[in-house]
């Protein structure tokens, strides 16, 4: 990446990440003598100085730390979907009954979601780099774990580890992207490859997933995942830069929030627990209540402490900058409605119209390929529209594709229908996950990118988990599959067409006058 010296060319970026030519900083005849065209109100600022086409090219070195970053990403990306299809499997393997499977994804869904918020801010204060190359170390080691698993518990336990790694990895890796790749073309180009990769992690996860357990059986799905934070471990180590008060050298020993970091730690982990069990069982059951009532006093008691802090674990005045909220808005739904998705039409096309595991698969996979080309044009479309009016331009797009499906059948022909819309609406999803995440980290100082990003993939691992139980469950239940089905699908076109305006009017001009 090529950084100009001639304050001529010296740039800003808006708040989205749009870059802009900053007059103040030019030493060009003042707007008096020299009156320059004004900028066209329906278009984000562009720079006026330096080619176009070099402003997001990068460096040979910033292009392996990205691999690193996005590797990592990828690697917990495949890590939430490569066991689904071998779950079966698994079960008879080491002699867990069907309601028990459930805890091999509540497992990993717990401390991943729990810890999010907490290891991100621990980055920010004592250094992202060491926590994330920990991180890398530990899901290497819960992988093998869970890979020589001998009974439920031994595989269990190497679940929760994994879960407790990606906690670490992904606020880090994120936070080291986003101060790695300044605000602008670089960062836009960085955040849509890593994107674009965590899209295609998840949909590679089930293909691959398929493959492998037919092939070698189901410890091989694990062992993929050891294996590969083995290859990315010692890349990491060697190209990553220092961040974080000690890895910079800092003499100022920040404080770690304690009581926020329980409090939020404590809701997450109650309102997960809550949600993922609700998904197998229903709302009913006593444990279920008692959590959900427990993450809401303890989310609660959160807020009310963070008011207080002098060194908060969340700053609540960041929580009412727009583009936070309505960005983390944008990506909650985004992320809930499109596994809800996953999940009714994985239930349709294998039970309704009678296709195996691997052709279920290949429909998903035709979803991740075209996500992959949507990843690729993002960051251009973001740079015309930019990052805000993409969010809103995606999640309209997501909610009309999803409503195309509404023509599903029972006849085989749906396959066409249910191929297409899944892929397409995908396509909208991608860009709503690259424009969120711009959407929020943008004008974030350093020290508090950790935070930024937590807040991102805390979003991404509650959507996750939340869709499911609240939408999903409604297609198992109903007593008609294909009607569930068709009823989830409205219900969740409706939710993101409804998220679609309303972060078009959250960060419309006034919302994003006050985020600067």
């Amino acid at each position: 990446m090529t950084t100009e010296t001639t304050t001529e060319s010296t740039t800003r970026t808006s708040g989205d990440g749009t870059p802009g030519a900053d007059p103040s900083t030019t030493n060009g005849p003042r707007a008096e003598t020299s009156p320059a065209r004004p900028a066209r109100p329906d278009r984000p600022d562009r720079p006026k100085d330096g080619p176009p086409a070099r402003a997001g090219r990068l460096s040979g070195r910033e292009a392996l730390v990205l691999f690193v970053l996005c590797a990592a990403q990828f690697m917990v990306a495949l890590d939430f979907s490569v066991l689904n299809v071998a779950l079966p499997v698994l079960g008879r393997g080491l002699g867990m009954s069907p309601s028990a499977l459930q805890w091999t994804v509540t497992a990993f869904a717990l401390p991943s979601g729990g810890f999010l918020l907490l290891f991100g801010r621990i980055g920010d204060l004592f250094g992202r780099r060491g926590l994330f190359l920990a991180g890398l170390t530990l899901f290497g080691a819960a992988s093998l774990l869970a890979t020589l698993a001998w009974d439920p518990a031994s595989f269990l336990a190497g679940r929760a580890l994994q879960g407790l790694a990606a906690a670490a990895i992904v606020p880090t890796g994120m936070s080291l992207l986003t101060t790695t790749f300044p605000e602008g073309p670089a960062r836009d180009r960085a955040l849509g490859i890593s994107g674009t990769l965590l899209s295609l992690g998840f949909t590679v996860g089930m293909v691959a997933g398929g493959v492998l357990t037919d092939a070698l059986g189901w410890r091989s799905t694990m062992g993929l995942l050891s294996l590969f934070a083995l290859v990315v471990l010692p890349l990491a180590i060697g190209l990553l830069p220092a961040s974080g008060a000690r890895d910079t050298g800092a003499t100022d020993r920040p404080r770690l929030d304690v009581p926020g970091a329980v409090t939020v730690t404590g809701g997450l982990l109650s309102l997960i627990y809550a949600l993922s069990t609700a998904a197998e069982r229903g709302f009913g059951g006593a444990d279920v209540v008692t959590a959900l009532v427990l993450g809401v006093l303890l989310l609660g008691a959160f807020v009310r402490t963070e008011s207080r802090a002098d060194a908060p674990l969340v700053s609540l005045r960041m929580l009412r900058r727009p583009t936070v909220a309505w960005g983390n808005l944008g990506g909650l739904v985004t992320f809930s409605m499109m596994s809800t998705v996953v999940f009714v039409l994985t239930l349709y096309l294998q039970e309704t119209l009678g296709l195996s595991a691997f052709e279920t698969g290949l429909v998903f996979g035709v979803q991740g390929v075209l996500s992959a080309v949507a990843g690729m044009y993002a960051p251009k479309v973001i740079g015309r529209f930019g990052a805000r009016r993409t969010l809103a331009g995606s999640l309209a797009g997501q909610g009309a594709f999803v409503a195309g499906m509404l023509l599903l059948d029972a006849h085989t022909r749906s396959v066409w229908i249910a191929t297409a819309g899944v892929s397409l609406a995908s396509m909208f999803h991608l860009g709503a996950i690259i424009s969120y995440g711009l959407t929020v980290t943008s004008g974030v100082p350093d020290e508090e990118q950790g935070l930024a990003t937590g807040l991102v993939t805390s979003t991404q691992q509650v959507g996750i988990t939340v869709g499911i139980p609240l939408l999903g469950v409604l297609a198992t239940t109903s007593g008609d599959l294909l009607s569930g089905v068709r009823t989830v699908l409205a219900l969740d076109a409706a939710i993101v067409l409804a998220a679609a305006a309303l972060v078009a009017v959250g960060l419309g001009r006034r919302g994003a006058a006050r985020a600067r």
